[in-house]
């Protein structure tokens, strides 16, 4: 088991707080999560969703005109398309991938019942989501702004993807979050 030490507040996202962590050595001598980890590859993030796609083109052009995704890789499959490709949304990144024979992931019923959501902040996620909605995709659930202080919208893209489109409109404390959330329980309940 791991013990953390030095955690402490870091302001490396304007969208949430997020917390730097160090792991110490375990008595079996082994070390977990370090801040100097090296296995992970430079630029990369620890931890990077795929998507698997009917269409990786197509799936790339709705990335990049709705999100304002840029293509960092794109490499060809047997058939000369892509079959891969890695998508970066600021510092966060996205791999797009085809099925693959010998694979067992696949592509997304279009029912929008994958157990999968991606949770992405834009700058105005009004525009955002017409330009899904432009580009193909529908329309889950409507713009409306929540209780923690996010305003989200959720669209099934043209691939079958579920996106929860966010912008944050308020800075929200843990208080007022527990207090509006308790709130919409006793309203809703």
């Amino acid at each position: 088991m791991c013990e953390w030490t030095s955690a402490r507040r870091s302001e490396t996202s304007h969208f949430y707080k997020t917390f730097d962590a160090q792991c110490v050595t375990i008595p079996q001598g082994e070390k977990h999560m370090t801040t100097d980890y090296k296995g992970i590859p430079a630029g990369a993030t620890a931890i990077i969703p795929r998507l698997f796609c009917r269409d990786v083109e197509a799936q790339i052009i709705f990335c990049c005109e709705t999100f304002g995704a840029v293509e960092s890789v794109r490499r060809p499959g047997p058939d000369g398309r892509a079959a891969h490709a890695m998508l970066l949304f600021g510092s966060a990144m996205l791999m797009l991938e085809s099925e693959w024979p010998g694979l067992p992931s696949r592509i997304p019923n279009m029912d929008g019942s994958s157990p999968v959501v991606i949770y992405v902040y834009v700058e105005d996620v009004d525009a955002t989501v017409a330009r899904a909605l432009a580009r193909g995709a529908t329309l889950v659930r409507p713009v409306e702004t929540q209780f923690w202080g996010d305003r989200i919208g959720w669209v099934l893209d043209p691939s079958g993807h579920m996106w929860t489109v966010a912008t944050r409109v308020e800075e929200t404390s843990e208080d007022q979050r527990k207090k509006r959330w308790s709130n919409t329980l006793s309203t809703n309940g």
